[in-house]
């Protein structure tokens, strides 16, 4: 999994069976806060407005199988951008997106108990929501393991064009919203999802990371400095 200079202090180089558990409850994790941020009913981020969407203009597909459809999609854009650079390994990634739409489906059926009425409430759940969502990416990212296709796609344009990653992302998810919003107007009638949520999502979820990120770094810090003190004690 590729990463930026201020990522790789974090990443973890460790056991590889602790990195898979670590990912793959970093899904969960995720996918559990991208539930809780749907629940909250005040807009949800650009990937998810478009797959929830999705369910309404054809109900019988869960979201995660349509977010599966999606990365698979990707995965052959990545192909038609790169073809020179796609092997078999790229089709790993297919695994963790199947992981991630199973794990979807089944947090969308356990938090489908979660209504709330008030709106100072739905913005809190989404904070909370987008929460968990940064610390399963945050684990995902430690785990240094394998991109998703979606962020596969991103890197190789990002290769092929020499773009600066962070405009190709946002360009990215603006193009999501676009096509949300106009498949909500052309079958539905209307947008839906896309709400002033979708931009504190946007917001929210990169602090959040970056708060990990500082966590993660001052704790190792002083267990380092502990250790060292311990060392010349002894």
């Amino acid at each position: 999994m590729a990463h930026k200079p201020a990522e790789a202090e974090i990443v973890d180089t460790g056991s590889l069976t602790r990195r898979w558990i670590m990912y793959v409850v970093g899904i969960y994790i995720l996918t559990l806060g991208v539930s809780l941020a749907i629940r909250a009913g005040v807009g949800i981020s650009p990937q998810s407005s478009l797959t929830r969407t999705m369910t309404l203009v054809y109900p019988p597909l869960s979201q995660g199988t349509y977010n599966f459809i999606l990365e698979l999609f990707m995965l052959f854009l990545t192909y038609l951008v790169l073809p020179k650079d796609f092997g078999l390994k790229n089709f790993a990634s297919l695994i963790p997106a199947f992981v991630l739409a199973a794990c979807l489906d089944l947090n969308l059926r356990l938090t489908e108990f979660v209504q709330l009425d008030v709106y100072y409430l739905k913005v809190a759940l989404l904070a909370v929501g987008d929460a968990a969502l940064a610390f399963g990416l945050f684990l995902m990212i430690r785990a240094n393991l394998v991109l998703m296709p979606i962020d596969m796609f991103v890197n190789t344009i990002f290769k092929r064009t020499g773009w600066k990653w962070g405009n190709i992302k946002t360009g990215f998810d603006c193009t999501l919203l676009v096509t949300a919003a106009l498949i909500g107007l052309g079958f539905l009638g209307e947008i839906k999802f896309i709400r002033e949520g979708t931009i504190l999502n946007a917001i929210l979820v990169g602090q959040y990371v970056k708060l990990y990120f500082f966590i993660y770094k001052r704790t190792k810090a002083r267990k380092t400095s502990a250790s060292s003190a311990m060392a010349n004690q002894s």
